[in-house]
């Protein structure tokens, strides 16, 4: 599975690669620093899962993850460093598949990820906040 990462934290990208690293089958098939760039990206790689934060510069991830799914078949696990509990109806609405609690990316996006793949009906799926 390609997977791309977008979020303007370079820190946090290199924080994901290191956590996705440890699955054979997950590779990050490129990065993005904002919502224009990931959908650019997006096009360009065809990746398989997009993790997508919601703040970034320029176009945000929500936006950026309406326009996605017009654009890619990929699967869109959207981040965010506020409570995801919150902003989950939010990005479900905007597209995602999922949202995703940053300050527990370490814990919970390998099973938030397999949760996606995984799931009967993934347009419905909540990842764990």
């Amino acid at each position: 599975m390609q997977v791309l990462i977008a979020d303007d934290n370079a820190r946090v990208r290199q924080g994901i690669k290191s956590i996705l690293n440890g699955h054979e089958d997950w590779q990050v098939c490129g990065e993005a620093k904002d919502g224009q760039e990931a959908i650019d990206r997006a096009q360009e790689l065809h990746p398989d899962l997009i993790l997508l934060d919601i703040s970034m510069p320029g176009m945000n991830g929500l936006d950026a993850a309406r326009l996605l799914r017009k654009s890619t078949t990929a699967k869109i696990l959207v981040m965010s460093q506020h409570d995801a509990t919150v902003l989950t109806r939010r990005a479900l609405e905007a597209g995602a598949h999922g949202c995703l609690d940053k300050s527990r990316l370490s814990t919970d996006l390998l099973s938030a990820i397999a949760a996606l793949l995984e799931g009967p009906n993934p347009s419905s799926t909540k990842a764990p906040a």
